[in-house]
């Protein structure tokens, strides 16, 4: 089972920059038991949102022709809590990509609040300097990931943004 945290993509620039949207709602079953009586999305999965944007960030950057995957969390800071009802927005931004690894910075916010400063480091496993072989499919970016850029524009150095595609 996949559980996908973020609900669509509304900015996405192409080996730059993205902004994901998370509506939380008193219908998802975790809230229900962290915690009773006051629910609260619970920061790890605000952590794994914001790896699940940028990492298809980084993935659609090389096309999804490499396997991406957290390799480190190297910041994290919460300010505030994330309520049912609230809608929180996920900002990624590429500080560095190279063959082997990307460096994300990112950031929540809720109407404009901060909610937590999140700093990534991914590894593209199929270029690790251990020398671990992996499977050939890309296990990482399957079509439900990639389904999630679809109505977003995406932009990019070389021109125009692609039109919407109609469903």
């Amino acid at each position: 089972m996949r559980w996908i945290w973020i609900d669509k993509f509304i900015e996405f620039n192409s080996g730059h920059s993205a902004v994901a949207v998370k509506n939380v709602t008193l219908a998802e079953e975790h809230l229900h038991d962290h915690f009773p009586g006051f629910p609260v999305m619970p920061e790890c999965l605000m952590i794994e949102a914001m790896a699940q944007t940028s990492g298809i960030l980084v993935g659609q950057a090389k096309n999804f022709e490499e396997k991406v995957i957290l390799a480190k969390i190297k910041r994290c800071a919460f300010f505030d809590y994330v309520k049912p009802g609230d809608t929180i927005k996920l900002h990624a931004e590429i500080d560095t990509i190279t063959s082997e690894a990307a460096s994300i910075s990112g950031r929540i916010t809720c109407a404009d609040k901060l909610i937590a400063q999140i700093d990534l480091m991914f590894s593209h496993i199929d270029r690790n300097l251990a020398g671990k072989k992996f499977p050939k499919e890309n296990f990482v970016f399957t079509n439900t990931f990639e389904s999630l850029i679809q109505r977003v524009s995406i932009s990019n150095d070389c021109g125009p943004a692609e039109p919407e595609q109609a469903q």
